[in-house]
């Protein structure tokens, strides 16, 4: 079996360690594309492939259309917007993701985002505190629950909203669930974002939601660019001057976004999942479930059912 690790951005060498002595183990064969420039290398790269593991690289039906032995494509991390779930099942392939692998470094990223806007971006002013302000956490997955934990640690009142978790499961954390995602608006401090890219979520955080905040308020986004309204929100940003916006997803307007100094921050790319610890276990997970699948058949973190 030949597993391929196509990362236009690489994982880490220690990450490659790992994932190498996951499939040495399994008897498997280990190549490597890092730093490709051109979609022809990754076509190329795949075609005798039996498994893959991408990071942020685009899999379509291009790519399975080339991979024809591939049984098996696994997204080291958890978003997986960059997977083609309908040509990944035309293609009778199985796709994965490694969900909750990077959600401790996305949740403390959250945090340092979020003292660096109640401290004015340390320009010197007067900021304030985190202790009793109320958070609150749109979608309550692997992320969402460690931005609680340590959210507690700050003592700070953490809501969530999360249409797919029971309330008594958040309740059950030591979270307050609110019934809508407007109540969550309305009654925090600060927003942050926790949800996919999806149909129903693209541009859904607009101008409209966003308003329902308090004077003072705070939204953080560390989920997908696409869930925000840029246009509708700039236009917020521009009628209320007390809101602020700190993200690590660079938007497409952010010349637009740079001119509300001080209450904008964006880091100059996604910085979520950017830590060692990261990047090696999203790696070493992935390697681990393509020899679970290929070995024994198990399909725990398969997304196109």
């Amino acid at each position: 079996m030949k597993v391929l690790v196509a990362t236009s951005k690489p994982f880490a060498p220690v990450a490659i360690e790992g994932i190498k002595k996951v499939t040495d183990a399994a008897g498997y064969e280990l190549a490597l594309l890092e730093k490709y420039t051109d979609k022809a290398e990754l076509l190329s790269a795949v075609s005798d492939a039996d498994a893959l593991i991408v990071r942020s690289d685009k899999v379509d039906a291009e790519v399975f259309d080339a991979a024809k032995k591939l049984k098996i494509v696994v997204r080291a991390g958890a978003g997986f917007d960059n997977l083609d779930l309908d040509a990944a099942s035309a293609h009778h392939v199985v796709a994965m993701n490694t969900p909750g692998q990077n959600a401790n470094a996305v949740a403390e990223l959250v945090m340092g985002l979020l003292v660096y806007a109640v401290r004015n971006f340390y320009n010197g002013k007067s900021g304030s505190e985190l202790m009793g302000k109320k958070l609150g956490l749109l979608a309550y997955g692997n992320v969402g629950r460690n931005v609680a934990r340590i959210a507690k640690g700050f003592g700070m009142e953490v809501y969530a909203f999360d249409a797919f978790c029971p309330a008594e499961a958040i309740k059950n954390t030591g979270v307050t669930p609110v019934s809508s995602r407007d109540e969550l608006f309305e009654t925090c401090d600060i927003v942050s974002l926790h949800i996919p890219a999806t149909t129903e979520t693209i541009k859904s955080i607009n101008a409209d939601v966003v308003g329902k905040m308090k004077k003072g308020s705070i939204l953080i986004n560390t989920a997908r660019k696409e869930v925000i309204d840029e246009n509708s929100l700039l236009k917020l940003l521009a009628e209320r001057e007390d809101l602020k916006y700190v993200t690590d997803i660079m938007p497409d307007a952010n010349d637009e976004f740079a001119k509300f100094e001080g209450r904008y921050f964006s880091t100059p790319k996604k910085m979520g999942a950017q830590t060692a610890e990261a990047n090696i276990n999203a790696g070493v997970a992935a390697a681990n479930q393509i020899v679970g699948y290929l070995k024994d058949g198990i399909t725990k973190f398969q997304l196109n059912k």
